[in-house]
């Protein structure tokens, strides 16, 4: 049974047990602090264990796609070396949210494993944890009692983290008999090659917090977790997952590339193939999520794994890039149950190309560096510093593993304590993806406002003011009974038109009044669910609990905002149509000057693509298209391939739609009504804050239109200091240039004719230092032509020493040069120039042949030139 077919198969069968196929997460895990990556099938379903949110289902299933190459689920360094290890791979999954436990995922379990996948129930084991007598109990319906073995905590106790959701778990295992090992039962196989792990079903009973303490869930659940690559290992009857369907594939297209052929038996080239194959599809599915190589959290393990692929391409001769050639095959195997790897493919080809060439040329400048560390060490018999090995990483980019290949080639070792201390504090200031963030149910200061209080209702789509009761008043971090005149406090309505920060766009402002008493808002948050702070001041009067207010936003400032938030949408659209449908946005923040858009992609923009986006958005606008909002089920929205939604986003049960016809996209926003109340559009910047995002700050209305006055304005201004009109002012310019043009090779042309005048005056200034011809000269010219003006004074005189100096301020500039004839005397220039340099207060060096020192004072060319001269007698 291939790949595919296990895929489905597996899926279908939990559909008909009441399951919702859920499509797979992306790799990037955007609401998730803790995560590197997706690592697991149910990550995507955190918050749900966590009773934080619900789904409108309590069963579901999937196929996740799996990175594990950072924190603590890191298996790259087994890559390639093992039977079974992978950067990427599939997580098969079936998950329970307070429906059925342990009995029902128990002969879930069997029940696909021998009827659906045709497994030899007689060679099926299960472990539990030592203390979980009901698994064990459950697990002797489907197997004999000697085939079931309870593990510790280390084997049998799943947790996602240091913290977070975790419980006893169950492990399938497959015996694949006495050619892997002698051992009995798993207990003894301490490789796990013969009892191989192919299915691991936690019942998650416990959130762990930061002191290691267990707390019930609310709800008991199921989440199980098969890699597709080991059953596919085992059901098409194979040794190693590089064996299977698509590893083989990819293999036989290395082969292709490579011209090299593959012998699993080869155990120096084998690993290549392995490493490779592996890593491409980590790469690519990496890539289409959104996840860009960088030097920086889950960017650098990228860059780690793609250099890794090149650094073990290299031992199959593969010098040039060659990662984007296998991308076709992978979207052939893989593209059509995961469709994204498709559809950013050729973005991923330019991203892979352009990274190993960087590395190609990092590998080639870290060469020569790495020469020279190692023949210091050699010369002084030591081992490589810590510090030099450091330096070579982290300023050059040579990676660790080439530095160790070559030092082990060289008989040299390597202080790796040292160097992995100061990587690991390097990574300290970087590493923000592998902080600890607590999912606990800690108290906060609205919990019990929020048990003994309806929910704020946002009333503000419809309304620009609504009549309000005041809930809450908070003083000085505490709650209140009143506010006082002139103080800052905090107030909680019931409803509200003020929109609360969120998505991108910031708070509502405006006033909340009752007769003469106002407070004035200066900022609108919701700091926990069901709550929307309003924040400011009170500016007369004062307020108590449960007082009837007018809240009223300021409307012109709304409309402001509302005009960049629709805009931020047509933007979104445009960079789809004008870059390609491998755009997704990044992030994004709507005020009322201005609004600026983060999307990922790989270069920047030109000017044409600027242009582009700008037109496409302006026609849109000039259109007046009206613009609707209505709800549909989050279920729905994931089906809707027109809707776009957006990474970091966390959408419940029922989503909210803005429809503009062409554009559609979740979004709880504030917009327009229509697309022509944006006015205008312009951007006015366009850069990369990060490998592979860029940002655009753009401006819409009254504000784009005084950009282009601005810019007109500057434009009339130059065009009056140039006495011209600003319709010829690229006329006017270009004149200018070639006027310039003209008068900088009239003054090169008069420079070359007083230089070439200097030339013959100073080659027959030679005078004689005994036999020696010497001219020692003080010199007008630019420093940078000291050398050239050298060479052709030698040329003239043939055989001589050269010194000449140039005063340049309070510093100075030395050039000494040998003819052939004196070095054969044993004189030479970098010898004069480390005469003369402690002289001038300075430094310098060179050749044998020619010198040069640069000095603070200038005041001693003199005595420096008589210094040359009494070497010189000296020498003969």
């Amino acid at each position: 049974m291939i790949s595919k077919d296990i895929r489905r198969k597996f899926l279908n069968y939990f559909k008909t047990q009441g399951h919702t196929i859920v499509p797979s997460a992306p790799v990037l895990p955007h609401d998730d602090p803790t995560l590197l990556f997706i690592n697991a099938g149910m990550n995507q379903f955190k918050d749900v264990f966590l009773g934080k949110s619900k789904r409108s289902y309590k069963r579901a299933t999937s196929t996740q796609k799996c990175i594990r190459a950072g924190g603590k689920h890191n298996d790259l360094e087994n890559v390639g070396f093992t039977s079974r290890h992978c950067t990427f791979f599939e997580m098969l999954g079936n998950f329970s949210f307070g429906d059925y436990f342990k009995k029902e995922a128990i002969a879930f379990a069997y029940d696909v494993s021998t009827n659906i996948f045709g497994l030899d129930s007689d060679k099926i084991w299960a472990t539990v944890y030592k203390d979980d007598d009901e698994a064990f109990e459950l697990w002797q319906k489907h197997l004999p009692i000697s085939r079931i073995v309870r593990f510790g905590e280390e084997e049998n106790f799943w947790a996602m983290g240091a913290v977070g959701p975790c419980g006893p778990c169950s492990e399938l295992l497959y015996d694949r008999g006495k050619n892997y090992s002698d051992a009995k039962s798993p207990i003894y196989d301490l490789t796990g090659e013969r009892y191989l792990e192919f299915w691991n079903l936690v019942f998650m009973q416990f959130n762990k917090d930061e002191k290691g303490v267990l707390k019930p869930l609310p709800n008991k659940s199921v989440d199980t977790g098969m890699g597709l690559e080991r059953i596919a290992s085992l059901t098409e009857g194979v040794d190693s997952v590089f064996e299977t369907d698509i590893f083989k594939a990819l293999i036989e297209e290395i082969e292709n590339i490579s011209k090299i052929k593959y012998d699993v038996k080869n155990s120096d080239l084998a690993p290549s193939f392995h490493v490779i194959a592996d890593h491409i599809r980590c790469l690519a599915f990496a890539i289409a999520d959104g996840v860009m190589p960088s030097n920086i959290e889950r960017g650098y393990v990228l860059r780690k794994i793609l250099r890794r692929a090149a650094r073990y391409g290299k031992l199959l001769k593969l010098d040039k890039p060659f990662l984007a050639k296998l991308l076709p095959k992978l979207s052939s195997l893989m593209g059509e149950d995961f469709p994204e790897i498709i559809a950013s493919e050729r973005r991923t080809a330019e991203i892979l190309t352009l990274e190993e060439e960087a590395f190609i040329r990092t590998l080639d400048r870290g060469g020569s560096l790495m020469h020279d560390v190692i023949q210091k060490a050699k010369k002084e018999k030591r081992e490589i510093l810590g510090s030099e090995a450091f330096k070579l990483k982290d300023t050059y980019g040579f990676p660790i593993e080439e530095i160790s290949l070559i030092a082990k080639d060289e008989h040299l070792k390597i202080d790796l304590k040292t160097y992995n201390e100061l990587e690991e504090k390097a990574k300290q200031r970087s590493r923000q993806a592998q902080e600890k963030h607590l999912q606990t149910f800690d108290k906060n200061f609205f919990e019990d406002f929020t048990k003994t209080h309806k929910e704020s209702k946002f009333a503000g789509h419809k309304a620009s003011e609504t009549d309000s009761n005041i809930l809450a008043i908070i003083d000085k971090n505490k709650f209140s009974d009143t506010t006082k005149e002139g103080e800052v406090a905090i107030l909680i309505l019931d409803k509200t038109p003020f929109y609360a920060e969120m998505g991108g766009q910031i708070g509502d402002r405006g006033e909340i009044i009752h007769g003469s008493n106002v407070f004035k808002v200066e900022d609108t948050q919701s700091p926990y669910p069901g709550v929307i702070i309003h924040i400011g001041k009170q500016i007369s009067g004062n307020f108590k609990k449960q007082d009837k207010v007018k809240a009223k936003i300021d409307v012109a400032r709304r409309k402001k905002i509302e005009a960049n938030h629709s805009a931020t949408h047509l933007l979104h659209w445009a960079l789809f149509q004008v870059l390609g449908d491998h755009i997704k946005q990044a992030g994004s923040l709507v005020d009322e000057n201005r609004f600026r858009f983060d999307f990922d992609h790989h270069k920047a923009l030109t000017k044409k693509e600027i242009r582009q986006t700008e037109r496409l958005l302006n026609e849109k606008i000039r259109e007046n298209i009206k613009v609707q909002d209505y709800e549909i089920s989050f279920e729905k929205a994931q089906t809707d391939k027109s809707i776009k939604q957006i990474f970091g986003e966390k959408y419940s049960d029922t989503v909210r739609v803005i429809d503009m016809q062409f554009a559609k996209e979740l979004c709880g926003g504030c917009h327009t009504t229509h697309t022509g109340d944006i006015g205008y559009f312009r951007i006015f910047k366009e850069f990369s804050i990060a490998s592979g995002v860029r940002r655009i700050e753009a401006i819409t209305g009254a504000m784009a239109e005084d950009f282009v006055y601005d810019t007109e304005d500057v434009m009339e201004n130059i065009a009056i200091s140039i006495k011209t009109s600003p319709n010829k002012l690229e006329e006017r310019i270009n004149s200018i240039l070639d006027d310039k043009k003209n008068l900088e090779l009239e003054l090169k042309q008069n420079r070359q004719k007083d230089l070439n005048k200097l030339l013959e005056s100073i080659s027959k200034k030679v005078k004689k230092v005994n036999s020696i011809n010497v001219i020692l000269e003080e010199v007008s010219i630019d420093p940078k032509d000291l050398k050239s003006f050298s060479e052709k004074i030698l040329k003239n005189v043939k055989s001589a020493v050269i010194a000449l100096a140039c005063k340049v301020d309070n510093r100075c500039q030395f050039f000494i040069q040998i003819s052939e004839d004196l070095m054969e005397k044993n004189i030479y220039a970098n010898d004069l120039i480390k005469l003369i340099a402690p002289i001038i207060k300075g430094g310098g060096g060179g050749k044998k042949d020619f010198a040069q020192a640069g000095g603070k004072d200038s005041s001693k060319i003199d005595v420096a030139f008589q210094e040359i001269k009494n070497y010189l007698k000296k020498s003969e």
